[in-house]
C-alpha cells in the first residue's frame, strides 16, 4: 500500500470522526434507545405527559430560542469591493528607475542607486508596477498639491468602481472609513469623499491614520464593531490607500531607501452591511494584535529623519522575521476561533506531550494545517520576504501564496489595499467557490498583525476588475535570488 496515500486517508478518516463528534454520538445513543425501547414504548410515555407540561416545554423552546437570537450578534457581509488600476503610463520598469537616478547625482550617490537596483531584481516586484506622476519628474515633485491630486485619482477611481459594480447608491452610505497611513491633508480624506460624492450631512465618518499596511483591515474590525449595533440594512463604505508623492526619499540611507523602491500607487474601496442582501461574502473571525510594548517591534516602521535631515520611512532589517513572531502571536488567538476541532485537539496533544517531557527529550509542537480551515489565503504582499516568512510559518504549498506573489509582482506593494488585489486574483482566476473561505492577513507600523476570515455568499460573476487586461499571463515564473543584497 502507498504509504503517504494511507497516511492521508487516515488524517481525513480521523478529521471527519473527530470534527463530527457530538454528531456521532448523538446518533449512537439515539440508536440505542431505539433498540432497547420499542417504538409504541416511546410514543406511549410521551402521550402520559399532562397537557400543561408540554405546554410548558414548548414555551421554554421557544423563550430560549428568542434569547438565543437577541443575545446574538448581527452578521455582517462584503457587499462589493473595487480596485484602482493604473494606466501604462504609470509603469516605471526598472529601467526607467535606473535612468532617472542617473540623471539625478545631487539627489542619489552612485552606491545607493547600485544598491536600489539590486533589491528591485530581487524584491518580486515586475516590469508593470506604477508609481504617480510626481515619481516621473526630476526631482520628483513632493508638493502638497501633486499629493491631492495622486488621492483624487486612486481614491476616485477605486470608490467610482465599487459602486458600479452594486445597486447601493452613495445616499445609502451611513458610515464612510478612510485609512492613510502617512499623507494626511486638512481637510482629511473623508471630508474628501463626502465632497465628491455628496454623501449625506449625517453620514459618520472616520479617518485612520498611521497604521501602515495594516489599517485596511483594522478599518474592517471598526466597521464590524459599529455594524454589530446599528440598525439592519446600515452600510459602510472603507476606502484603503497609501499616498507616495509627497514621501520620496531622496537621502542614501540604505534602510530609508527601501520604501521608494517597494511601495506603489494603489487603491481599494469596500463597501460592508449588517443586510444580507446582495452580499458577496460573510465577515468572520477578526483578530487583531499589537506587539508595540516591544521595542524592537515599535521601531521596525518608523519615520524619521536621517542625519542630513531627509525625511522618510525607515524599515528595518528584521523586518521579516518581525513579521513572523507578530504572526505567531496573532495566530495563537486566531488559530482556536478557526480551525476544527481535530486540528485543536492534534496541537493539545503535542502541547501535553512536551509537558510531560520536559527535561527528557525534545518534543517539537505540532504545527496546525489551516488548510483545513481556509480554501485561499491572501498574505499582505509587503515584499518577498514577508511573503517567505508566512509561508514557512503557516507550511503552505507555492499555490496558496501564489495570489500574493503575483499581487507584489505585477503592483508591487500597495499598502493597506493589497490584499483586495490579490482577492480579486483569486476570483479573476474563477478559483472562488460558493462557501469558499478566505484567510487575510496583514502587517502594519507599530507593529500590527490582523487576521480577517470571509467566507464566500456569491462569486464574481466575471473577471472584470485590476486584473481585467493581465490575468491571462499569469502566474509568472520568478528567479530564484540570493538573499545578500
Amino acid at each position: 500500500m502507498n504509504t503517504p496515500q494511507h497516511g492521508k486517508l487516515l488524517k481525513t478518516l480521523y478529521q471527519l470522526v473527530v470534527n463530527n463528534f457530538i454528531a456521532v454520538v448523538a446518533v449512537a445513543a439515539a440508536a440505542t434507545v431505539l433498540r432497547r425501547a420499542s417504538l409504541e414504548g416511546i410514543l406511549g410515555r410521551a402521550g402520559a405527559l399532562r397537557p400543561a407540561h408540554g405546554l410548558l416545554a414548548l414555551l421554554a423552546a421557544a423563550a430560549a430560542a428568542r434569547l438565543r437570537r437577541v443575545r446574538r450578534q448581527k452578521d455582517v457581509y462584503l457587499v462589493e469591493y473595487g480596485c484602482f488600476r493604473p494606466k501604462a503610463c504609470f509603469r516605471a520598469p526598472f529601467a526607467t528607475c535606473l535612468e532617472h537616478a542617473h540623471l539625478m547625482p545631487y539627489l542619489v550617490d552612485e552606491e545607493s542607486v547600485s544598491f536600489a537596483i539590486r533589491l528591485l531584481e530581487r524584491s518580486g516586484l515586475g516590469e508593470e508596477t506604477c508609481v504617480p506622476d510626481a515619481y516621473h519628474y526630476m526631482p520628483p515633485d513632493r508638493s502638497l498639491q501633486a499629493s491631492r491630486e495622486e488621492t483624487e485619482l486612486v481614491i476616485f477611481s477605486a470608490v467610482d468602481d465599487v459602486f458600479a459594480r452594486t445597486s447601493v447608491k452613495p445616499a445609502d452610505i451611513d458610515v464612510l472609513i478612510v485609512n492613510c497611513s502617512i499623507f494626511t491633508p486638512t481637510p482629511v480624506f473623508a471630508d474628501m469623499v463626502v465632497n465628491r460624492y455628496n454623501l449625506r450631512a449625517d453620514v459618520q465618518s472616520v479617518n485612520l491614520s498611521g497604521m501602515g499596511c495594516s489599517a485596511g483591515l483594522v478599518s474592517v474590525g471598526l466597521a464590524k464593531n459599529l455594524l454589530q449595533v446599528a440598525p439592519p440594512g446600515t452600510n459602510v463604505l472603507i476606502v484603503s490607500t497609501e499616498i507616495l508623492s509627497s514621501q520620496y526619499y531622496v537621502g542614501t540611507e540604505r534602510a530609508m531607501l527601501l520604501p521608494n523602491c517597494l511601495f506603489r500607487m494603489g487603491a481599494a474601496a469596500m463597501i460592508l452591511s449588517n443586510s444580507p442582501d446582495r452580499a458577496r461574502f460573510k465577515l468572520g473571525r477578526v483578530v487583531r494584535t499589537v506587539t508595540a510594548a516591544r521595542d524592537a517591534d515599535y521601531r521596525c516602521v518608523f519615520q524619521e529623519e536621517d542625519d542630513k535631515g531627509n525625511t522618510g520611512i525607515r524599515l528595518s532589517k528584521d523586518l521579516a522575521t518581525t513579521a513572523g513572531h507578530a504572526l505567531k502571536t496573532n495566530i495563537a488567538a486566531f488559530g482556536p476561533l478557526v480551525l476544527p476541532v481535530s486540528e485543536q485537539l492534534l496541537v493539545a496533544l503535542s502541547v501535553l506531550k512536551r509537558k510531560l517531557l520536559s527535561g527528557r527529550a525534545k518534543v517539537r509542537l505540532y504545527r496546525p494545517d489551516f488548510r483545513t480551515a481556509f480554501e485561499h489565503f491572501c498574505i499582505h504582499a509587503g515584499g518577498r520576504g514577508v511573503i517567505d516568512e508566512v509561508q514557512r510559518g503557516l507550511g503552505l504549498s507555492d499555490e496558496d501564496v501564489e495570489a500574493s506573489r503575483m499581487t507584489l509582482h505585477r503592483f508591487g506593494n500597495t499598502s493597506s489595499s493589497s490584499v483586495l488585489y490579490e482577492l480579486a486574483y483569486i476570483e479573476a482566476k474563477g478559483r472562488m467557490r460558493k462557501g469558499d473561505r478566505v484567510w487575510m492577513i496583514s502587517f502594519g507600523a507599530g507593529f500590527d498583525c490582523n487576521s480577517v476570515a470571509w467566507e464566500c455568499v456569491k462569486p464574481a460573476a466575471d473577471a472584470d476588475g485590476p486584473w481585467e487586461d493581465c490575468v491571462h499571463r499569469y502566474p509568472v515564473q520568478l528567479p530564484e535570488v540570493v538573499k545578500d543584497i
